[in-house]
C-alpha cells in the first residue's frame, strides 16, 4: 500500500544520542559529540523526512522519530550491557548534555515521535519514567506525536530489570509513563490484565490510541487511495534515479576529512601518479561502506574501483579480514616498493563496533598497525592512510610518521564511497570536511570507564571529562579538525564588545553581587548582536569552508571550557573573499546550564573563537 509495500511510513531515526565515548558500537549512527550539532542535525533530519511539499505542519511525508531518549550509549562493553545499565546522570549533565537534541527535534523539528531507551537513568527506566516522558517531552516540549518503545523495553524493564513485580505493572507503568506504543508483542499481552487488576483505567488507554492514530491521520491513512495523494506516484524507479545516485556521491565527498597533508603530498595528478598501489583490508569492500541500519545500494563503487578509474592500480589486501590476526605483508610490500604512490585503506566495519558491540580500545584492529607502518617503511612514494570506521582510532604513530604523508577519514561513505574517495584524492573535489568527535588516545581509554556518563572533569578522582567541551587532555584529533587543498583565512569585520543585560530595578541582581542571571525573562527579549567576518580562500583551488563560532564563558557552574554557537558552510572559488554573519542571542547562544539544570547567563567577559581569531564580549548589567 505504502513505498511499494516494502515498508511503511515511520521510519525510527535519527539517532541523536551524544557520541558521548569513542568506544560506542553505535556512534557511527549519531552525528557526534556536540548538542548543538546535534539538535541541528536533528530537527534538519527530522524536517527532511516529514514535510510535504505544501508545508502543511499538520501533514506529514513520513513520520520520524528520534532516538534513543535518554543518555544511551553503552550497549555491550566488558560486561555491561543497554538491558541493564543504569546511567548516573546529574541534573547538569542532562539539561546540557543529553536532552538538547531532542528538545530541538520536538521544538525545532515538530517530530513525529520520540523513542525512549532500554537503559535506566538514575534508577528508573526511561520507559516507565513519567518526569522524562509525560512530564518532559509531552509537558515541557509539548510533542506532537507518540512516544515508542524501543523494541522489548517493557519487557527488558520487567525481565531484566527487575523493575516490577508483575509483567500487568511493567505494561501499566510505561502507560502511565507516557508510552502511546510498544515495539513488540509485551504489552499487547498483558495491558488488558493491567486494566482488568485495577492498574489502568479505560481512559488511560484511550490517550495513546488517540495519539497512535492522530500519526496515522497526519499520513494519510484514512485519506482514499494512496495512488491519488500528493505522492503515489513514487515508486521503485525514483529510488536509484540518476541525481539521487549524483547525492549519494556528493554526499560521501562533503564527509570526507583531510586530518594531515604534507606539502606535495594531495592531491594526486594522474598525469604523475602513473602507478598506484592500493592496499588494506577495507580497500576493496562493498557493505562495510554502507554501515549498520543500511538501505538496499542503487550499486557499490569500492576504494579501489574509484581509485582505478583515475590511473592503473595495484591491490592488496594485505588482511584477511579488518581483524587482521596476521598482516600478509610481503607481498604488499612488494607492490608499494615499486608504484609511484601508495593508498592504504584499513579501519573497522560491523565485525568490530556495532549495535550490542563497543569497542575495548581505540587501536586499529589486529596487525592493522603493523601493515601500516611496513608499508610506509618501503613504499617508493607518498603514503595515503585511510581510516574507514565510525568512531575514532589512535593513530599517533601514523600521525607521527613522516612516510605517511596525508591521513584522511571517510567513516562508512555509503555506496559510492570509492568514487568519492578517489575524486578527493585526485583533486576532483576540494575535501572540507571536519570532525564531529574528538579522537583520543588509547591513554584515555584505560583511564576511563565506558559506564561513567560525567561529561565534567573531577579534579579529586583524576576523571578526565568528556569530549572537546570539557576535556584538556592530549588528543589525536580535535572536534572539528579538517583540512582543506586551499588557505583559508578569517578577518573580523564586525562584533559587539559589550552587552548590557536590562534588569528591572527590584532584580535581585542589582542589589547583590551574581555571577550569572536566568534565562527566563523580559531581560533576554531581543538581546542580540551580530559576528560580521571576511572570509578568504587564499588558495588556488575552489572549495568549501565550514566557520565555527565557539565561546568560552567565564568560570561559573561549572562551565564548558567552550562551547559551539553556531556554524556556517561556504563555498568560495580561489582568490574570493565573502562576508560571513552569525547572528548571536545572548541568552539562546552564550548561556550555560547550571548545577541544578537552569539556563543562566554568566557575567562577565566571553571569549569568541573563530579559528585563530579570539574576541572579547563583556555581558554585564
Amino acid at each position: 500500500m505504502y513505498n511499494v509495500g516494502l515498508a511503511g511510513l515511520t521510519y525510527w531515526s535519527p539517532n541523536v544520542n551524544i557520541f558521548r565515548d569513542p568506544r560506542w558500537g553505535r556512534g557511527q549512527e549519531t552525528p557526534g559529540e556536540d548538542p548543538l550539532l546535534s539538535s541541528k542535525y536533528g530537527s534538519s533530519y527530522v524536517i527532511g523526512l516529514q514535510q510535504t511539499d505544501d508545508a502543511d505542519p499538520n501533514k506529514l511525508k513520513v513520520a520520524a522519530c528520534c532516538k534513543h531518549y535518554t543518555a544511551y550509549d553503552v550497549d555491550n562493553w566488558k560486561g555491561v550491557d543497554r538491558y541493564h545499565f543504569n546511567a548516573i546522570v546529574t541534573q547538569q549533565d542532562l539539561d546540557d548534555t543529553y536532552q538538547p537534541p531532542f528538545k530541538s527535534c520536538v521544538v525545532d523539528g515538530n517530530v513525529a515521535s520520540v523513542m525512549c531507551s532500554y537503559n535506566q537513568v538514575n534508577g528508573k527506566p526511561t520507559c516507565a519514567d513519567p518526569d522524562l516522558l509525560s512530564g518532559v517531552i509531552r509537558g515541557e516540549w509539548k510533542l506532537n506525536g507518540y512516544i515508542v518503545t524501543d523494541c522489548d523495553s517493557v519487557e527488558v524493564l520487567f525481565n531484566d530489570q527487575h523493575y516490577t513485580k508483575t509483567p500487568e505493572e511493567a505494561a501499566a507503568d510505561a502507560i502511565l509513563a507516557g508510552v502511546d506504543l510498544n515495539c513488540g508483542y509485551f504489552m499487547g499481552k498483558h495491558t488488558q490484565a493491567a486494566v482488568q487488576n485495577g492498574l489502568l483505567k479505560e481512559t488511560d488507554i484511550n490517550k495513546p490510541i488517540s495519539n497512535n492514530f492522530a500519526t496515522l491521520m497526519r499520513l494519510g491513512f484514512f485519506d482514499g487511495n494512496p495512488s491519488k495523494r500528493l505522492y503515489g506516484s513514487l515508486g521503485a524507479k525514483d529510488v536509484c534515479s540518476p541525481e539521487n545516485q549524483e547525492l549519494a556521491v556528493d554526499a560521501a565527498r562533503q564527509g570526507i576529512v583531510l586530518l594531515k597533508n604534507n606539502a606535495g603530498s594531495l592531491p594526486f595528478s594522474a598525469t604523475t601518479i602513473k602507478s598506484l598501489a592500493v592496499i588494506g583490508p577495507n580497500a576493496n569492500v562493498t557493505k562495510t561502506m554502507i554501515g549498520n541500519y543500511e538501505g538496499i545500494p542503487c550499486k557499490y563503487t569500492t576504494p579501489l574501483q574509484g581509485l582505478s578509474a583515475y590511473t592503473s592500480t595495484i591491490y592488496q589486501a594485505g588482511c584477511a579480514n579488518v581483524a587482521c590476526a596476521t598482516a600478509q605483508v610481503d607481498e604488499a610490500k612488494q607492490i608499494a616498493a615499486t608504484s609511484d604512490a601508495t593508498v592504504l585503506i584499513v579501519g573497522t566495519d560491523q565485525s568490530i563496533e556495532a549495535e550490542s558491540r563497543d569497542r575495548v580500545d581505540l587501536y586499529l584492529p589486529g596487525q592493522q598497525p603493523l601493515l601500516v607502518s611496513e608499508i610506509a617503511n618501503v613504499s617508493k612514494g607518498p603514503v595515503i592512510l585511510v581510516v574507514m570506521s565510525g568512531g575514532g582510532m589512535d593513530i599517533t604513530f601514523a600521525k607521527n610518521n613522516d612516510k605517511i604523508t596525508s591521513i584522511l577519514w571517510v567513516g562508512y561513505p555509503g555506496q559510492a564511497g570509492g568514487s568519492a574517495l578517489a575524486d578527493v584524492i585526485f583533486g576532483a573535489f576540494n575535501p572540507s570536511g571536519r570532525l564531529p568527535m574528538t579522537w583520543y588516545p588509547q591513554s584515555y581509554a584505560e583511564k576511563v570507564p565506558m559506564t561513567n556518563m560525567n561529561m565534567r572533569p573531577d579534579p579529586t578522582t583524576g576523571y578526565p571529562g568528556r569530549s572537546y567541551r570539557f576535556y584538556k587532555g592530549e588528543t589525536v584529533f580535535c572536534f572539528g579538525d579538517g583540512i582543506s587543498y586551499s588557505d583559508f583565512t578569517h578577518n573580523l569585520v564586525k562584533a559587539s564588545t559589550q552587552v548590557s543585560i536590562p534588569l528591572q530595578e527590584y532584580h535581585p541582581c542589582r542589589s547583590t553581587a551574581c555571577k550569572s542571571v536566568e534565562t527566563l525573562g523580559d531581560h533576554c527579549q531581543n538581546l542580540k548582536f551580530d559576528v560580521q567576518l571576511r572570509v578568504i580562500n587564499n588558495g588556488s583551488m575552489g572549495g568549501s569552508h565550514t566557520i565555527f563560532l565557539f565561546s568560552s564563558p567565564p568560570s561559573v557552574h561549572n562551565a564548558p571550557q567552550k562551547h559551539l554557537v553556531g556554524f556556517e558552510k561556504i563555498f568560495l572559488d580561489k582568490k574570493r573573499e565573502s562576508i560571513v554573519k552569525f547572528h548571536v542571542d545572548v541568552c539562546k547562544h552564550l548561556s550555560v546550564v547550571d548545577e541544578v539544570g537552569n539556563r543562566k547567563v554568566a557575567l562577565g567577559v566571553h571569549q569568541l573563537h573563530i579559528g585563530d581569531l579570539k574576541h572579547s564580549l563583556d555581558v554585564k548589567i
